[in-house]
């Protein structure tokens, strides 16, 4: 079904001010120039969406998806298995790897293990443009089940209703947002004697408070088990977030080569000198149609703590795994890593025992797709999917425009321009009409982008920040709704 846009809002696009670079860019440093605009005739057809037997349908049949379950990554750096019953409305959803914290105030231990199931309802009628959109569109209600200790987890205190978890289902791939949760830690004691804490001392390794609606999530239905599928060079974004040190984000782009054993090396020429999304080869995780590997590097970097008594400064190394979900859509390879951060502090802490302490919560998201040189109008369409700031957008993608959608009102918000002078195949430049610059990749109807250095879509969602959220950088995962 053609991606629902009024001809007005088409136009607003066309005339919006947007930057595209032409001759020497490259997604770093894209030239500005003036976007061509369109009048009359040449901004071709709009109108609303084909209505009726000849319109596609976005997702199987209600009574075909719950024989798919959706597994890939999230941006809070967990893998996710989730299935959808269309018919009975309902859905189980398992964590297979996960660092947020079965408990608010604590950082151990997390959601890996847990199983939930409950309810999934359609979004309200009038909430999105068309019935169709409605049916492939499920909200994932309070759910509950049995954690990896025993104990009995719920989403009921996460749940946002008006900011809910909502899945769309597509052909072959599922996109939107999980459960969130609310995160928080005092930080630990420093003892002398294993009692007493040390006056006037810090507490260590603190994560402030902070409430999210939903993570983005992005699934497939068919993945590949076998790592010599991965062979080839691609291009990667990366998003990565670091709860400790006051949900400090990066984004970065790298390029990677891996071999049929999963080992990954820096292509010529690429700008990254070291592989960003892991450190060493990719091994069959025993418990999932996933990937791991024990070395997964900081993009952020080692974070220090305080200097403590009699020890000094410590600097912990980075101990975090990273998951990569293998997606097979559309006859394109696109895999989807998450870093796992983990964080393990022994108690009671002195300053005897701070060397067992493993601190690196550094956790995140990254698409890569093959480094196979796109051509302006090859993915042409409307997208959709959740975000960094925590909401729900459609995308329209349109040769050297797009254009950021509210799925629910249409209206346009934050316009950029694409650049296809690729000097690394794959990976095209962008700047918003903000001046905010990144680069943007494209595999199997999907596609990735980040933006830095300006706020896009109004920045985050009030609901998933606190006073001290940066509205920067930019990043999203789309799926192609229609051409």
């Amino acid at each position: 079904m053609p991606y629902a846009i009024s001809k007005g809002l088409a136009l607003a696009l066309a005339t919006a001010p947007l930057f595209v670079a032409c001759g020497g860019g490259n997604a770093d440093n894209p030239g500005p120039i003036n976007t061509p605009q369109c009048s009359g005739a040449s901004c071709g057809t709009q109108g609303a969406p084909a209505v009726g037997a000849g319109a596609a349908p976005l997702c199987p049949a209600n009574a075909d998806i719950v024989s798919s379950t959706y597994l890939g990554g999230a941006g809070s750096g967990e893998i996710v298995s989730l299935n959808i019953d269309a018919v009975n409305m309902k859905y189980t959803l398992k964590w297979l790897e996960s660092p947020i914290p079965l408990v608010t105030g604590t950082v151990n231990p997390t959601r890996k293990g847990t199983t939930i199931a409950g309810a999934v309802v359609h979004p309200p009628a009038g909430t999105l443009p068309t019935a169709e959109q409605t049916r492939c569109a499920f909200v994932l209600t309070p759910g509950g089940g049995q954690a990896s200790d025993g104990s009995v987890y719920t989403t009921a205190a996460a749940f946002n209703q008006a900011n809910p978890p909502t899945i769309f289902i597509g052909q072959g791939v599922a996109g939107g947002g999980i459960p969130g949760a609310t995160v928080q830690y005092n930080g630990a004691t420093l003892t002398a004697d294993g009692v007493h804490a040390i006056p006037g001392f810090p507490q260590l390794f603190p994560v402030p408070n902070r409430h999210f609606d939903f993570y983005p999530f992005i699934g497939f239905s068919t993945v590949s088990t076998n790592v010599a599928d991965l062979k080839g060079t691609y291009n990667a974004l990366l998003y990565h977030l670091v709860p400790s040190n006051n949900y400090s984000t990066t984004t970065t782009q790298a390029q990677e080569s891996f071999d049929a054993a999963g080992n990954c090396s820096v292509p010529v020429p690429a700008s990254n000198t070291s592989c960003q999304t892991t450190g060493g080869a990719w091994t069959a995780n025993a418990g999932g149609a996933y990937f791991t590997s024990a070395v997964a590097p900081q993009v952020q970097g080692n974070r220090s703590t305080p200097v403590l008594p009699l020890v000094g400064a410590l600097t912990f190394p980075a101990v975090a795994n990273a998951n990569m979900v293998i997606g097979k859509i559309n006859g394109a390879i696109v895999p989807i890593v998450v870093r796992t951060g983990q964080v393990f502090v022994p108690s009671p802490l002195t300053p005897l025992n701070t060397s067992a302490a493993q601190v690196d919560d550094e956790s995140g998201i990254a698409m890569l797709a093959p480094n196979t040189a796109l051509t302006s109008g090859a993915f042409d369409g409307g997208y959709v999917g959740a975000d960094s700031n925590f909401k729900y957008t459609a995308t329209l993608l349109q040769g050297p425009v797009g254009s950021f959608i509210n799925p629910s009102t249409q209206a346009s918000e934050t316009g950029f321009g694409m650049s296809y002078a690729q000097q690394l195949p794959g990976l095209i430049g962008v700047q918003d009409q903000n001046g905010g610059q990144g680069a943007l990749i494209s595999a199997g109807g999907l596609y990735g982008i980040f933006i830095a250095g300006s706020t896009v879509n109004g920045g985050l969602t009030s609901t998933s920040a606190n006073a001290d959220t940066p509205a920067s950088p930019y990043f999203g995962i789309g799926s192609l709704l229609s051409k």
